[in-house]
């Protein structure tokens, strides 16, 4: 019997192992599934989206643009000690069309957002070494949409431009935590510190590979933790919004007319953006005072 009983386990997970393989490489993702991880825990992964060598191309241009908005007032915004948030122009990132058309990317957007979403956002976070455990926050105040809607009208996307190891400081998210509403804080976003046993029971630290995408409701409370390598790990990060959110607000997603015109519409019917007939710095305004102190 208990022959039988492994016989048969072994069988399952083939055949579950299986099923995802052949989903995965038919570019079929259902919405349920979907619509399941981002309303549940609140993220969800591709591994091995790409090739390794994309996510080294970001790398490249990551940390070149990095050293670019250094030398901008607000190009480049702390986010804790050691670590810095950049926003730029699509045009600037080798990759961005293949992110943006994936069709894993595309059904994660329709199937959460709608078939009229919108990309509003692209930038990147690098914590350095020295890098500091933040607080438990999310990313923006939590919107009516959600509070009273129980709907969620925006996603973050991110791509790891390095092989994370534990003592990068990997990013840590508190599952199903996005739905979690509480009082006595700035805008909703940062829990009283009463509720963090709550978040630490629940954390989960992400090791993504080079070539993974995630995407993940930025309201699910999450924290960036200790970097203690001794080199950087950049992520890219791209904002998407439903019709009904105002993201884009805060903002300056820039395009030139000779790169718009090379975009397939899969991706220009998706962008909200700036045209300008020249790039300019993006100088940024979210600033987010409650993570400029490390939590120890």
């Amino acid at each position: 019997m208990r022959v039988w009983k492994a016989l048969n386990l072994i069988y399952t997970i083939n055949m579950w192992s299986e099923r995802v393989e052949t989903e995965a490489g038919s570019g079929r993702w259902e919405a349920a599934g979907i619509m399941a991880g981002l309303y549940g825990d609140g993220i969800i992964a591709l591994p091995g989206a790409f090739d390794a060598a994309l996510a080294d191309r970001l790398h490249t241009d990551v940390m070149a643009l990095y050293q670019e908005a250094r030398q901008v007032p607000g190009g480049a915004l702390p986010r804790g000690p050691e670590r810095w948030y950049v926003e730029v122009q699509p045009e600037r990132i080798g990759g961005f069309v293949e992110i943006a058309t994936h069709p894993w990317f595309v059904a994660v957007c329709e199937a959460v957002l709608g078939p009229d979403y919108r990309i509003v956002e692209v930038g990147f976070d690098i914590p350095f070494p020295g890098a500091a455990d933040q607080p438990w926050h999310r990313d923006f105040l939590v919107p009516e949409a959600t509070t009273k809607g129980r709907r969620l009208n925006s996603l973050a996307f991110n791509l790891t431009t390095v092989d994370t190891r534990p003592e990068h400081g990997p990013f840590e998210i508190a599952p199903g935590t996005q739905w979690d509403q509480f009082e006595g804080c700035d805008k909703g976003m940062f829990p009283p510190r009463t509720l963090w046993p709550r978040y630490i029971e629940r954390a989960v630290q992400k090791q993504p590979q080079r070539g993974d995408m995630s995407a993940r409701s930025a309201l699910t409370i999450h924290r960036g933790t200790a970097n203690r390598s001794d080199e950087a790990r950049p992520v890219l990060v791209i904002g998407v919004d439903a019709p009904d959110a105002t993201n884009a607000q805060h903002h300056d997603l820039q395009v030139t007319p000779d790169y718009l015109a090379t975009l397939p519409p899969r991706v220009a019917d998706h962008l909200a953006y700036r045209l300008v007939e020249m790039l300019q710095p993006v100088v940024q305004h979210h600033v987010i005072e409650g993570l400029l102190e490390p939590t120890y």
